[in-house]
């Protein structure tokens, strides 16, 4: 998309200043690296997350609206329900049923196969629901919590939502009665959110700001938000609890070094920077990078390898040991492990 092909929007800069980028922003791959991946093609591009359900089957959304089936261990590809708009994050429930975040229709949910897709969640306070993100549900009540991006941007400008740092990311919590409250607001691009292993808090990313932040559900903190990982060297994307305990997080790429000069500036030059054709804006370098995080914020895993054969990863879900990838822009899931 050239600079006049873009919404009509002009961008309202904030001023940030970033802390100093760690040194392993720098680095192209890690050690050990992450093992090789195997790539598993689907009949369209933008797995954007990827769950695995409770028939052992990996679920993720591509940009057509589809919901695929994926037997990871036969490459098997199956459609299994189609939202209508554009699937982002999942959640698989106990009951085989998948919440969805969807960018253009919000909160919906998947009872199963031969059911319609429900929508739970697309307007809150008398406003449409955009760009919602990531969901997780607590199965001892039902109760659901999950994170819009932005209000400012749509899904395809993502990035102008970084350049302006606009800060309209939000957490909110759907009650089983059906009642919707906003936990977080003004999040720098809200994205994965999980649970902690004994479901005491959420763990959520907000991706413009390299940060993992801690959002106390239980106990005397209780509706306190601290943070848990800050400067991390890339961008947090989707993240999830995995099977060892850990909270895998993706990180989309590494941190751009001209991005993070020109947030502490004047307006005016991000604007000035945005108006340029896209070759020549900041790009996402290509990686495959994700963390395995303990729940006291260590960074137990920290697994990158080039992009040359998968890249700008943006889900992830760990079972047994077996790390299954999804990504914004790839054609394909991937499959690959933690190192022993």
């Amino acid at each position: 998309m050239n600079a006049q092909d873009r919404p009509d929007m002009r961008l309202r800069p904030r001023r940030w200043s970033p802390p100093s980028s760690p040194e392993r922003a720098k680095h192209d791959a890690s050690t050990p690296p992450l093992p090789p991946v195997r790539r598993i093609t689907l009949p369209g591009a933008g797995p954007e997350d990827v769950v695995l359900g409770a028939d052992g089957f990996a679920y993720t959304g591509i940009e057509t609206g589809e919901i695929l089936r994926v037997d990871i261990d036969t490459g098997v590809v199956t459609a299994a329900a189609d939202t209508g708009g554009r699937p982002l994050g999942l959640h698989a429930e106990t009951d085989g049923a998948l919440l969805i975040c969807d960018a253009e229709r919000g909160l919906l949910r998947w009872p199963g196969p031969g059911q319609p897709v429900e929508v739970l969640v697309d307007t809150i306070d008398d406003e449409p629901l955009s760009f919602a993100s990531n969901v997780v549900a607590d199965p001892s009540d039902g109760t659901i919590y999950f994170t819009a991006s932005s209000r400012r941007w749509p899904l395809e400008q993502w990035m102008a939502d970084l350049v302006e740092h606009s800060g309209t990311g939000r957490l909110f919590r759907r009650s089983p009665d059906g009642s919707v409250e906003t936990l977080l607001d003004t999040l720098q691009f809200a994205n994965g959110v999980a649970f902690t292993p004994d479901r005491s808090a959420l763990i959520v990313a907000e991706t413009a700001a390299y940060r993992l932040n801690r959002y106390w559900l239980r106990g005397p903190r209780s509706g306190n938000r601290e943070t848990l990982v800050d400067n991390l060297p890339g961008f947090p994307d989707n993240i999830a609890l995995g099977s060892d305990g850990l909270i895998w997080v993706t990180l989309a790429s590494p941190r751009n070094p001209v991005l993070d000069a020109l947030l502490p500036l004047p307006g005016i030059l991000r604007r000035a920077m945005w108006s340029l054709p896209d070759r020549l804006l900041p790009s996402p370098a290509r990686t495959a990078w994700v963390l395995g995080v303990g729940p006291d914020g260590t960074i137990i895993h920290d697994l990158q390898r080039d992009g040359d054969d998968y890249a700008m990863v943006t889900g992830v879900v760990e079972h047994e040991g077996i790390l299954i990838l999804g990504s914004l822009h790839e054609h394909a899931i991937a499959v690959t492990s933690v190192p022993t």
